[in-house]
């Protein structure tokens, strides 16, 4: 199975094992992932969705019910859950995927978790390679679940067709951050869990920042785990991609960017910067722009 030609074919083919190969190929950089990268045809008609918004807000559940109703038409969902990574040991802090548990055993659905790497809106080089993947297996819909950070959500703007921003009535208090940010790349705001005391006063003032910002941004009120309001929010998800060619242009020079960024960087070593400024740091004249000028 270790060849380029054969890891394509099953990939094309649909068959998960040999994407979910790929995927770990390419995440960690071993044999065969640079070819496979450059022999893949990604195709850009497959809706990529991002799904973003501040821990908390449901995102999870509303991945989980996104998938249902695809599902349900006979759809082919692939998820990729970017979890947060530990600035410590490097690994992933939430690779359970719990609320989305029920997937695993649907034929049709595909998931993946993959950490942030230090990437601090949660979209690393590795997530756009592995979305790029996804797009040459066959799917119908990739989901991309992002960890909810602030401001630094912002980077998802790169990667997906759409945005949709996952927020909670609670949020209420935090508008003016949204709009100092958010405003910019949400292809859509989602206020869920609208069961809540507050929620129908906070997506009116979202409508009013929307209307006040002359963008064409909708607001959606939905309760994910009952289902309720989620209809809209699919059919929004699956009509008609941005036909706007600079909006595209855009989003290839962004992702081109982080690829050559990533490249250029490839080969420091964060672990021995790790190591080596842990003894450096022990010195009573330590100064890290010394440090950075002798470290190679």
């Amino acid at each position: 199975m270790e060849n380029v030609e054969a890891l394509l074919q099953g990939i094309t083919a649909g068959d998960f094992r040999i994407l979910a190969r790929g995927l770990t190929l390419v995440e960690n950089d071993l044999r065969y992932s640079a070819e496979l990268l450059r022999a893949i045809d990604p195709d850009h008609k497959i809706p990529v969705i991002g799904v973003t918004g501040p821990p908390g807000a449901g995102k999870s559940t509303l991945v989980n019910a996104i998938t249902n109703l695809a599902v349900a038409e006979g759809k082919r969902v692939a998820i990729l859950a970017v979890d947060p990574t530990s600035p410590f040991n490097f690994g992933s802090l939430l690779g359970d995927r719990i609320r989305m548990a029920q997937q695993f055993n649907k034929p049709g659905v595909f998931i993946r978790s993959v950490a942030t790497r230090g990437a601090l809106g949660g979209i690393s080089v590795k997530t756009i390679e592995m979305v790029d993947l996804l797009r040459a297996a066959g799917f119908d819909l990739i989901l991309v679940e992002t960890v909810g950070v602030g401001q630094s959500e912002l980077e998802i703007a790169g990667l997906a067709d759409k945005t949709a921003v996952v927020l909670v009535p609670e949020s209420g208090d935090e508008i003016q951050s949204i709009k100092s940010g958010l405003m910019e790349i949400a292809q859509a705001f989602i206020v869920n869990k609208a069961d809540r005391d507050g929620a129908a006063q906070f997506a009116n003032n979202l409508k009013k920042l929307v209307f006040q910002q002359h963008q064409q941004v909708p607001v959606f009120k939905t309760v994910a785990d009952k289902y309720e309001g989620m209809d809209a929010v699919y059919n929004w998800m699956l009509k008609g991609m941005d036909a706007d060619g600079k909006r595209r242009v855009y989003l290839l020079a962004d992702k081109a960017f982080r690829l050559i960024q990533h490249k250029l960087t490839a080969h420091l070593d964060k672990r021995r910067l790790h190591h080596e400024i842990s003894e450096a740091a022990e010195s009573a004249d330590f100064n890290i722009y010394r440090f950075i000028d002798n470290w190679k």
